[in-house]
C-alpha cells in the first residue's frame, strides 16, 4: 500500500470514528423573537463540539420537550394562546413531523413528562395551576386529557411547574402552593396521596426536582429561595434532611433558580441560577443524601433556564435564554466540577434534550 493510500485510510478512519460519536440535540425555544420552533444540532460526545443548527419543525413556543421511551416520538408543550401539547414523529433524517395537538387543560403549560410505557403524558400548567394526564396512542398521537387535577384553592393560587413519574407514583412541584404533591395509581386512575410531602416555611417556590434511581431521595430546586431542599423517604412519608443555598455568600442581586440534575452516578448535583447566572455544583453523600457545595461557575450567558448532561455524563450543556446561546462544559467525573469549553449562538433556547 502506498504512503498516499495509507494516509487516506487513516483520515477516513478518524473521520468515521469521530462521526460515530455524533448524536442529535433537540432545543425547545420561545418563538416571540427570532426562533421558529424546535431546533436540532449535532453534538460530538468525544470532543464536546456542538454544531450544525437546523430547524427541526415549526411550532409556537415549544418551551419544554420530552421523548417517548424508544425516542421514536417527541412531545412538547406550547406556551401560546391555545395552551397546546404537541406530538411529533421522529423522521429518519432527524427532523420532526407533526402528528397532532391537544389542549393542556390549563394556561401556560411549562413542563411535560412521559411514563416508561410511553402511553401517558403528564403536563404541568403554570398559569392555570392544573396538572393534566393525556393518554398516548400506539401511533404516538395524544388523546384528550383523561384526568385534570386543579391545585388552586379559594385562598391560594397554584403554579404547577414540573412533574415526574416514578414507578406507580407521580410527583408534582407546585411553585405557587410551595408544595411537592404525590399522586398514586389506583387501578387505572391516579389519586392524590399527599398535597405536601414536607412542611415548607416562607416562600421558597419549588420549581424542578430530581429523584434518585432508588426513589429514596428527592432534591428540589427553589426558584425564589435560591436553594435546594433535600428530602428522604421515611416509611410511607418523607422528611427534610438538608437545605442548601445555591448562591455565593457575597451575591446581593436578584436571582431565580431554574433547573436541577443529578450526575449519572448520583455523586454530584447541579443547579442553575438565573440572575447570578451560574451553575452551582454540589457533592452528594450517596448514603445520607446530604449535599455540600463545591463549585459555582459562570454560565457564560444570561438566564440559564435549562441545562442537561449528555448521555456519556462527560459534558454539561446550558441553555441561556436571554443571551441566546448554549454553553458547553466538560465534567470531571472524579470531582464533579465543570470546565467551560465553548458556546454557540441559538435563538432563545429554553430546553435541551438528548
Amino acid at each position: 500500500m502506498t504512503t498516499k493510500l495509507v494516509h487516506s485510510f487513516i483520515l477516513s478512519f478518524v473521520f468515521l470514528t469521530s462521526n460515530s460519536q455524533d448524536i442529535p440535540l433537540y432545543i425547545g425555544t420561545y418563538t416571540s423573537g427570532n426562533s421558529e420552533g424546535i431546533y436540532k444540532m449535532t453534538f460530538n460526545t468525544k470532543t464536546g463540539v456542538l454544531h450544525d443548527l437546523q430547524l427541526a419543525v415549526k411550532a409556537e413556543n415549544p418551551s419544554f420537550l420530552a421523548f417517548s421511551p424508544k425516542k421514536n416520538y417527541l412531545y412538547a408543550v406550547g406556551e401560546g394562546q391555545t395552551s397546546a401539547v404537541m406530538a411529533f414523529k421522529m423522521k429518519p433524517d432527524g427532523y420532526l413531523q407533526h402528528i397532532n395537538t391537544e389542549n393542556s387543560e390549563g394556561k401556560g403549560p411549562c413542563h411535560i413528562s412521559i411514563n416508561q410505557e410511553g402511553n401517558l403524558a403528564v403536563v404541568s400548567n403554570y398559569g392555570g395551576g392544573t396538572v393534566s394526564f393525556l393518554p398516548i396512542n400506539t401511533n404516538g398521537a395524544l388523546s384528550e386529557a383523561s384526568q385534570v387535577f386543579n391545585h388552586n384553592t379559594e385562598t391560594e393560587k397554584a403554579h404547577a411547574h414540573s412533574a415526574k413519574f416514578f414507578k406507580n407514583d407521580i410527583y408534582v412541584a407546585d411553585l405557587g402552593r410551595n408544595a411537592l404533591y404525590q399522586y398514586q395509581l389506583k387501578d387505572t386512575k391516579y389519586q392524590l396521596k399527599s398535597d405536601s410531602l414536607i412542611e415548607t416555611t416562607g416562600n421558597p417556590g419549588p420549581r424542578h426536582f430530581e429523584i434518585t434511581k432508588d426513589g429514596q431521595f428527592i432534591y428540589i430546586i427553589n426558584e425564589y429561595g435560591g436553594s435546594i431542599t433535600s428530602i428522604k423517604k421515611i416509611g410511607n412519608g418523607f422528611k427534610m434532611i438538608d437545605y442548601d443555598s445555591t448562591l455565593d455568600p457575597d451575591f446581593k442581586g436578584k436571582n431565580k433558580c431554574a433547573d436541577i440534575h443529578l450526575s449519572h452516578d448520583e455523586r454530584f448535583l447541579y443547579g442553575s441560577n438565573r440572575g447570578e447566572n451560574t451553575i452551582a455544583v454540589f457533592k452528594r453523600d450517596t448514603k445520607t443524601g446530604e449535599i455540600d457545595k463545591i463549585q459555582s461557575i459562570s454560565v457564560h450567558g444570561d438566564w440559564p433556564r435549562n441545562f442537561t448532561l449528555d448521555p456519556t455524563g462527560n459534558f454539561l450543556l446550558v441553555a441561556n435564554k436571554l443571551s441566546e446561546n448554549i454553553a458547553v462544559y466538560s465534567i470531571d467525573k472524579n470531582s464533579g466540577q465543570l470546565t467551560f469549553l465553548h458556546d454557540v449562538k441559538v435563538p432563545t433556547p429554553v430546553c435541551l434534550l438528548f
